[in-house]
């Protein structure tokens, strides 16, 4: 079983940045690739960034790419989401989630976060 508690969300301007935290607890969660998701009001969820296990690998969300950088500390279980440059579409709730498939994309994970919320203001 794996644990996952996100922070860091809140209201912001438009141009502003946000780090957001989520942490792990349960020893496979290292073994794991890990993923940020997000749903908009109405809007389907979607994979926002991923990193794999040993953080050799990294995808984004195009409409993020150059913004947005997942990263993972795995002496703390923990994987961050830093989003720069916010725009109001970005606004969702976002969730951590593991493992994430990188090959079989409809492989959702087992493990989810309770979310938190970014609202971006313009």
């Amino acid at each position: 079983q794996v644990y996952l508690v996100e922070s860091g969300g809140g209201p912001v301007q438009a141009g502003g940045s946000l780090r957001l935290t989520c942490v792990a607890s349960g020893r496979s969660f290292s073994s794991y690739a890990v993923g940020w998701f997000r749903q908009a009001p109405g809007g389907e969820r979607e994979l926002v960034a991923a990193v794999s296990w040993n953080s050799a690998r990294t995808e984004y969300l195009d409409s993020v790419k150059g913004r947005f950088t997942i990263f993972r500390d795995a002496a703390k279980n923990t994987v961050y989401l830093q989003m720069n440059e916010l725009k109001v579409e970005d606004t969702a709730i976002y969730y951590c989630a593991a493992p994430v498939d990188f090959v079989i994309r409809d492989n959702l994970p087992d493990y989810w976060g309770q979310g938190t919320q970014v609202t971006v203001a313009s």
